[in-house]
């Protein structure tokens, strides 16, 4: 039984190191990976109910728009990682038209979905029609 382990780890090895992982790596991603768990897990340990600081809720309120933000700005801003150099790019016609119906609509009922197809009406056109 010994042989089998030490065949498997033998070859658990191998396969690691064709992979480009030495055994400090393999490790890093261990620790990091508990680590990351114990954090997670504090959540669950308190017997009573806790509440976050003012500050905190207020600043949480905020995270989803943050994100998203961060996610969707670089994506229209940005080719391969250099900045657009002309207004000549559907990204942006079509973020400004969707930015002015939301606005037009105060974010009022189905805002959201209405800013993802006046943005799409104008970027498909221009993409694929116009190529820009």
């Amino acid at each position: 039984m010994t042989d089998v382990w030490t065949g498997w780890f033998a070859d658990a090895a191998q396969w690691l190191h064709t992979q480009g992982l030495d055994p400090h790596t393999l490790l890093t991603f261990v620790l990091m990976g508990f680590l990351t768990m114990v954090a997670r897990s504090f959540f669950f340990i308190p017997d009573g109910e806790w509440t976050l600081p003012r500050w905190a809720q207020r600043g949480l309120y905020y995270a989803p728009i943050a994100a998203l933000t961060a996610v969707v700005v670089p994506e229209v801003v940005l080719t391969q990682g250099q900045l657009i150099q002309t207004w000549e790019d559907a990204r942006l016609l079509a973020m400004a038209a969707g930015a002015l119906y939301f606005f037009w609509r105060k974010g009022q009922g189905q805002a959201v979905l209405g800013t993802i197809v006046v943005g799409m009406a104008v970027y498909l056109p221009l993409h694929m029609g116009l190529g820009w």
